[in-house]
């Protein structure tokens, strides 16, 4: 009868213990508020007015909050170029496929941010555009994420999906490739010189799903400023419509060495791309995963990819288990017509001040062209602030 008593008392304790965990990842109090200070340093008229894609690269390779670099590098995908005048799009206005800027200081200055792009002709052309041996003949970069790998130099690296128009689907474009893009720390905007080369990244599965990694990247290392790092930069990516986020890991000087990646497969991690398992899904294209105070981990995401929830998952480690969908913030009031849509929010937290976590996502149209005509200043991101409670 005891070793019956005892067994009872030991389940019920485990169950109680894996109550008490679940619980711990799925609450968090917190609070939000919008953040128009960095709303507005993207609300422009003349030269960059509009774009999406954005990540943050702190050049210092300090990735962690509070802000420790001294310049950030802004990068973003397809971006308007040309002026904005009594509220509407002068018609010389062109779109190029990724751009960049630099913030200097940590704030948001209007003084301090300097956007660039390369020009041909007077014209304004993307910074990054593909050549590498699998590259087509039609082929655009948009960009991942990126970082500054400080045992590498101080490399620059920043991932580069192939994208080619197709003029059919939802969209009219198709993700063919993923690349690696290498500037040097010499290097400054509008970076005349990078490297570049194709990764084994890009991913396409016996159920037609196909994928890419470099949606998002966590650098848990001791320089880049984390608290009981275990040494690995943390690669996500995304795969199918259901959205299903895989996670792959490095060593920083082995960044380069495709060879000494793993994959997370549900129980280890292992050399195999194709074994990669999902750690949630539903999340969205670009998105961001950050350490919090109290040690759990911040998967923040647009659910689904396009919609009107910014959400977050907490994580016990940066690949799970992860809780509950938490949604935080609703995005409706940025959909001033019925054809906005927004999308791939993401966290900065080396702009985030401590205890917080400032959020960025993106504002499209299904109608792009008709709706930028009249208004020219929707295709920006805007800023939410997460502010966590004790």
């Amino acid at each position: 009868m005891k070793g019956i008593i005892s067994i009872f008392l030991f389940s019920l304790v485990v169950f109680q213990n894996a109550k008490v965990a679940a619980q711990q990842l799925d609450s968090i109090k917190f609070k939000i508020s919008e953040a128009p200070e960095w709303s507005n340093l993207f609300n422009r008229t003349e030269g960059w007015f509009g774009g999406d894609g954005i990540y943050t690269i702190p050049l210092n390779g300090k990735e962690s909050s509070p802000p420790k670099a001294k310049q950030t590098l802004f990068i973003f995908s397809d971006s308007m170029i040309g002026k904005v005048a009594q509220g509407k799009m002068e018609p010389n206005a062109k779109m190029i496929h990724n751009s960049a800027a630099v913030l200097v200081g940590n704030e948001p200055d209007l003084q301090k941010l300097h956007f660039s792009w390369k020009t041909n002709n007077q014209h304004p052309d993307p910074i990054f555009e593909p050549k590498t041996p699998l590259t087509g003949a039609n082929d655009y970069y948009w960009l991942g994420d990126g970082f500054v790998n400080q045992e590498l130099d101080n490399t620059t690296f920043i991932f580069g999906y192939r994208v080619k128009s197709t003029g059919s689907g939802a969209f009219g474009f198709a993700e063919v490739g993923n690349t690696l893009i290498k500037i040097k720390a010499s290097e400054t905007l509008p970076f005349a010189n990078y490297e570049q080369q194709d990764t084994p990244f890009f991913l396409s599965n016996e159920k037609g799903e196909t994928g890419s990694f470099g949606a998002g990247i966590f650098v848990n290392t001791e320089k880049a400023g984390e608290v009981n790092p275990d040494g690995y930069i943390y690669v996500y990516g995304t795969i199918g419509q259901a959205k299903k986020l895989l996670v792959a890991r490095v060593k920083p000087k082995e960044f380069e060495d495709y060879a000494k990646w793993t994959y997370w497969d549900g129980v280890n991690w292992q050399s195999d791309i194709k074994k990669s398992a999902a750690i949630t899904e539903q999340v969205s294209n670009e998105l961001s995963l950050s350490r919090l105070a109290d040690g759990r981990y911040a998967l923040i995401f647009q659910q689904s990819g396009i919609g009107k929830y910014i959400c977050m998952q907490l994580g016990k480690s940066p690949y799970g288990p992860f809780g509950r969908v938490i949604k935080l913030y609703d995005t409706s009031p940025a959909l001033e017509l019925k054809s906005f849509f927004t999308y791939n929010a993401k966290a900065h937290p080396s702009l985030s001040k401590k205890g917080e976590l400032l959020i960025s996502y993106n504002v499209n149209s299904f109608d792009f062209l008709t709706d930028l005509q009249q208004h020219p200043n929707l295709y920006r991101p805007r800023f939410i602030k997460v502010v966590f409670e004790p």
